[in-house]
């Protein structure tokens, strides 16, 4: 039988399709396996990269901005309680277990860590009014600020204000009190002898002077013994924000220029705040 030339070059191209195959595999130029083998490069690694380290820093740019947030941990302490703020973070998806990304839920107190109280955190009629920290001045929240030392053997009174000689015109200060130099922040257990606002305190600076924001280096703005009532005062005109939790340690009383910046949380009465001084 005789074969022609277009017969020819059919039974080449059917050989070479033969030997492709051959040499590979189906699942390797199939379109679907391509697509499940897609994934960042370390998805598949296990272990530590040595070439993988992370750098922690309290300062920025050569020290110019100084961050004075308080890191989420489960040993931190909150209020009320000797066991810490516990586990709030859950990887929910892990690239480990097959997924495509590494994805992570939390759920804690909006009064946990670094964090601002918004009206509605003690008012009843604030807090159905909408008065959350999505209502909150942000030019209150950013600008000049006076960074003090608080007298250390007493809470915050009304003497104390008036011996701190607070000029007019300060519209933010934050008070370094004991509470730094206890290194509360850094304990586990809630301690109530912290040292905050007593109300007579809290009316003075009301009365007396032009501050807007007050910041504190412990859970409270207020003392213990008077933990409701000076809120109450701070809160009751919706002009002033407090700013609780603030780690103050090493930074040299004086002028600065605040930053913070509190989630868009609607309806919340409180919230978790990246707070910054730059030089």
């Amino acid at each position: 039988m005789t074969i022609t030339v277009g017969q020819q070059l059919l039974l080449v191209v059917f050989v070479l399709g033969f030997l492709l195959l051959l040499l590979f595999p189906l699942h390797i130029v199939s379109p679907v396996a391509a697509t499940a083998d897609l994934s960042y490069p370390e998805a598949t690694e296990f272990g530590v990269r040595e070439d993988l380290v992370v750098m922690r820093r309290e300062e920025y740019d050569e020290g110019r901005i100084l961050d004075i947030t308080h890191a989420y941990h489960e040993d931190m302490p909150a209020g009320g309680t000797e066991e810490g703020l516990g586990r709030f973070l859950w990887l929910a998806k892990s690239m480990r277990n097959g997924s495509l990304a590494n994805s992570s839920v939390m759920k804690f107190s909006v009064h946990s860590g670094t964090h601002v109280d918004a009206p509605g955190h003690l008012f009843q009629h604030y807090f159905d009014a909408g008065f959350d920290v999505d209502s909150l001045d942000l030019g209150v929240l950013n600008g000049p600020a006076l960074l003090v030392d608080v007298p250390r053997d007493t809470n915050i009174t009304a003497d104390v204000m008036e011996s701190l000689h607070i000029p007019r015109g300060v519209r933010r200060v934050l008070f370094r009190t004991l509470n730094t130099d206890r290194k509360l922040m850094w304990k586990k257990e809630f301690d109530a002898s912290f040292v905050g606002f007593m109300k007579d305190g809290a009316q003075w600076l009301v009365d007396n002077t032009d501050i807007k924001l007050v910041g504190i280096d412990y859970v409270s703005i207020a003392a213990f013994d008077d933990l409701i009532p000076s809120h109450v005062v701070f809160l009751k005109t919706r002009e002033i924000i407090i700013v609780e939790s603030l780690k103050l340690d090493n930074i040299k009383p004086g002028i600065y220029s605040l930053h913070c910046l509190p989630l868009r949380l609607r309806g919340a009465e409180g919230s978790p705040v990246r707070c910054i001084l730059i030089k």
